[in-house]
């Protein structure tokens, strides 16, 4: 898609003004911003697969250890991103993404000096911090800047994040080579990356989001001086003879909604799948007697196929009432990857791995369900925390019970079995979120 059909205006309608950021320039600065942060967004996490035997080894870290260190990610998504809608509503969305940036470099600049397992693990921490706050507004920012391309933007950004995850998967391994078979100089190097994305994003903290619907307030707008329009007054102020109750807080009318506990139940398993082929996969080739190198090349294609597959896939969603179809046709192909695993990992491993990549497009599909289940960007926001809050919270056991059911059998059958069984539940709960719904 061209630059301009990307970053066009949209045109004002029924007299209300357009988005904030409707400018070419400010939406083009959106762009290569959200761009910028997307790829960020996953190589802390997939340049750890394939040397995690040489840090494991070196930080004599055990197997269980390891698969915690494999939902760290998840624990924080879950506990950091519940805080990103209040950094939002306090520095602005951009202005919190810059500080989630800033926080992601300091951890990725600091993970390789650890000497310890437990210091890896709290540095590994810090840099994840950063991720999850972003993983939180990013659906909020195209909400706002780009309401009427929601599909195709969360494609663009879905694009560069699997990007970004691929080259981190596929270059680690050939940098901590170059730098003469130290793993520090091969992870630590992703700090420069992250340092690159602060500087749009400071730059979009200046302005200021207007919603596209003036009933649709963004968090810069929550603002307390805002007045009822004069009509409503009388009700409000008398509520004794009869004015309506109090709406529930927003918070809480979405915690009551099924179709966002159906969406963050396809969320978390999806997260929980996505993590376990982070963490794991490598290692199940490099048991199966691959070299490093193919095993981490292996699971970079999971990635790899994410930059075509998450455009195509989050614009054409994002253009369908209900996506229950699309949802379980990526979890048939999980389940056969994860079925080709068990059987023979190393009798196609390029199959298993392309199927398992198809299957990973199940995150950009959750990121687009988020931003069309909501009814403006104030509840996205608030959608999206809830979601990716519980989701990861759900995500967190799979890791570490595929790290200690390895452990403990001594063989990857028993695990795989485990993850063939959280596929079957991935199915099942996409259906149900995919239905045409929505929330706010």
């Amino acid at each position: 898609m061209a630059s301009d059909e990307l970053t066009g205006r949209r045109g004002a309608h029924d007299g209300q003004d357009p988005p904030a950021g409707s400018s070419k320039g400010l939406r083009r600065l959106a762009v290569v911003a959200l761009v910028l942060a997307a790829l960020n967004l996953r190589p802390a996490v997939t340049s750890l697969g394939p040397v995690l035997e040489e840090v494991r080894a070196s930080l004599d870290m055990s197997g269980t250890a390891a698969g915690l260190l494999t939902s760290v990610p998840a624990i924080c998504f879950a506990v950091i991103g519940s805080s990103a809608p209040r950094l939002a509503r306090r520095y602005g969305t951009a202005g919190a993404v810059a500080l989630g940036g800033v926080v992601l470099t300091l951890g990725l600049a600091l993970r390789p000096l650890a000497a310890g397992s437990l210091l890896f693990i709290v540095l590994s921490t810090l840099a994840l911090a950063g991720i999850a706050i972003a993983n939180v507004l990013l659906p909020a920012v195209v909400k706002q800047r780009f309401p009427d391309r929601v599909g195709a933007m969360t494609g663009l950004y879905s694009m560069a994040l699997n990007a970004g995850a691929s080259s981190a998967a596929a270059v680690t391994v050939p940098l901590t080579e170059a730098f003469g078979g130290d793993w520090r100089f091969g992870l630590g190097a992703w700090a420069v990356l992250a340092a690159l994305a602060v500087p749009p994003w400071i730059a979009l903290s200046g302005r200021r989001d207007r919603p596209a619907d003036p009933e649709a307030a963004t968090p810069e707008q929550e603002a307390p001086e805002q007045k009822a329009p004069a009509q409503e007054a009388p009700e409000r102020q008398a509520p004794e003879q009869g004015a309506p109750r109090p709406e529930a807080p927003a918070d809480h009318r979405i915690s009551r909604d099924p179709t966002a506990w159906a969406l963050t139940a396809y969320f978390g398993l999806q997260a929980g799948s996505a993590y376990i082929i982070i963490g794991w996969l490598a290692q199940i080739f490099r048991d199966a007697g691959l070299s490093a190198g193919t095993a981490g090349l292996l699971f970079s294609v999971t990635s790899l196929l994410g930059v075509p597959l998450s455009f195509a896939l989050a614009a054409v969603a994002g253009r369908l009432s209900h996506q229950s179809g699309i949802a379980a046709t990526l979890g048939v192909c999980g389940l056969a990857g994860y079925a080709g695993l068990w059987a023979a990992p190393a009798g196609a491993p390029w199959l298993w791995a392309v199927l398992l990549g198809v299957a990973n497009c199940s995150f950009p599909l959750a990121l687009t369900m988020i931003g069309m289940r909501g009814r403006d960007s104030g509840t996205v926001v608030r959608l999206s925390g809830f979601v990716q809050s519980f989701g990861y919270l759900l995500s967190i056991p799979g890791p570490i019970l595929v790290g200690a059911l390895y452990q403990h059998s001594g063989g990857w059958r028993v695990p795989l079995l485990f993850t063939m069984l959280l596929m079957l539940a991935q199915i099942g709960a996409g259906l149900l979120a995919g239905r045409a719904r929505q929330i706010g």
